[in-house]
């Protein structure tokens, strides 16, 4: 049901609400001119950054320092994530022995805003001394990092969400999002798949989503399910044992030809139901899905029709039964 609340006016916002409004606008603001400078010369320098890491042998080393260093430490993960190898390394720590975590075939992606940051001197010095190329993601190209890298990103200067200008919101914003969109780039340059994914993600409802129909599917005796011409009687005494409010409809091959659940019942019920055949009431041509079908594929399925319950087949074979209500016990829906 909709809320009988009035919507809120400008006027009548609170003022921490102005506030936030004013945040995500700044904030968006930030997000917009990023685009438009990936359209012009940014988009050269994005494409061959997106190159150099996915040619390289190595892993993608992302550094930085204070709330830089929080954002690639994000970015770290989310290459990591999605088939990019990938790790971070803190820019102060690289100079009391964290260097060795970097190799000759690794990238160095470094953030700094002002990209005058003295902590970053020993990673630039490093990567000229082996030969690592190094990325600067910067809003100072001109800048000692800017300067000293192979490819640089140059984000546009805009204004922070601060009322001061100071306390970076936009800024961070920006790196984390230019972040995301290499991270992206590089998962469609690769042609890496849900799968894949799948393995970087077995816990938490994301794992959930990423496993089979196979892997919450009834199967064996615990289907409900009666033969063509089966009285109702007998379909609704296999519907109440089994407790799926469903039941199967199979031909003499055991190919799924009709299903009966309990809207059916409430929208066949008459005096006779018990006595008529199941033929008379099943909902014909049910929905199946394979066992190898994703989780996701699955709920977008059941949300799509609107529905609480799919059969399984394979080779037109029913093996399987898969109900809503497993889905939500097992955290996938």
């Amino acid at each position: 049901m909709p809320s009988s609340k009035p919507l809120m006016t400008p006027s009548s916002a609170p003022a921490s609400v102005e506030s936030a409004l004013r945040t995500l606008e700044t904030e968006s603001g930030g997000i917009n001119a990023l685009a438009a400078a990936l359209r012009g010369p940014l988009g050269e320098a994005f494409a061959k950054a997106v190159d150099l890491i996915r040619n390289a042998e190595g892993r993608v080393i992302v550094t930085g320092l204070g709330k830089s260093g929080h954002m690639a430490r994000k970015i770290a993960a989310t290459l990591a994530s999605t088939g990019t190898p990938a790790f971070f390394v803190h820019t102060a720590e690289a100079a009391h022995g964290d260097l060795g975590m970097i190799t000759t075939d690794d990238v160095i992606m470094a953030l700094s805003w002002s990209g005058e940051q003295p902590e970053m001197k020993t990673l630039v010095n490093y990567s000229a001394r082996f030969a690592i190329p190094m990325i600067a993601v910067t809003s100072n190209a001109a800048s000692s990092l800017g300067q000293a890298a192979d490819i640089v990103l140059e984000l546009p200067k805009a204004r922070e969400a601060c009322p001061h200008n100071l306390a970076p919101t936009t800024s961070t914003m920006m790196q984390v999002a230019i972040g995301d969109a290499i991270a992206i780039a590089l998962l469609e340059g690769r042609g890496f798949t849900a799968l894949e994914f799948a393995h970087f993600h077995p816990g938490g409802k994301l794992g959930a989503m990423l496993k089979f129909v196979r892997d919450y599917m009834r199967t064996g005796a615990e289907i409900p399910v009666k033969p063509e011409g089966t009285k109702m009687s007998d379909a609704v005494m296999e519907m109440s044992a089994k407790g799926l409010g469903c039941v199967c409809i199979v031909n003499a091959a055991n190919e799924a030809v009709g299903i009966i659940t309990d809207g059916d019942l409430r929208r066949h019920m008459r005096p006779d139901l018990l006595t008529v055949s199941v033929d008379d009431i099943m909902t014909r041509q049910p929905k199946t899905v394979p066992p190898t079908m994703l989780a996701s594929e699955m709920i977008e399925v059941l949300n799509t029709r609107k529905i609480t319950t799919l059969v399984v087949t394979e080779a037109d074979k029913v093996v399987g039964i898969v109900h809503l209500h497993d889905l939500l016990r097992a955290g996938v829906a």
